[in-house]
């Protein structure tokens, strides 16, 4: 499965469990880790957690499995490392915190 495929599969469980304000951001050219990273927020931590298993469940019916999941515990933000596709499923408050978005979005030719 290519990283466009794995997005689309990414996106699509997100959207099925209703997740919001989804940024799709490409971090191949700064980053060795992954290509694409898709942050979304959920409205609570059982949000979250439905979200975070639609898109690990998404993933492995494709053939996909997660080579991480990170935060389940407590639901705030839950990590779901694809390799070349990373999701953050966040609740709001830990994404206005953390600003991710502003992180990922600096252009290579501003960090020179």
């Amino acid at each position: 499965m290519n990283t466009e495929q794995l997005t689309a599969c990414v996106m699509t469980a997100l959207e099925d469990l209703k997740a919001e304000k989804i940024n799709v951001l490409d971090v191949s050219s700064f980053s060795s880790v992954t290509d694409t990273m898709i942050i979304a927020e959920g409205t609570s931590s059982r949000h979250v957690k439905a979200i975070a298993n639609s898109v690990i469940e998404a993933a492995k019916a494709e053939g996909q499995r997660p080579l991480g999941v990170e935060g389940e515990n407590n639901a705030e933000w839950i990590l779901v490392d694809l390799g070349d596709v990373v999701a953050h499923v966040m609740q709001s408050e830990m994404r206005d915190f953390y600003q991710l978005d502003k992180l990922w979005e600096i252009s290579p030719s501003d960090s020179e």
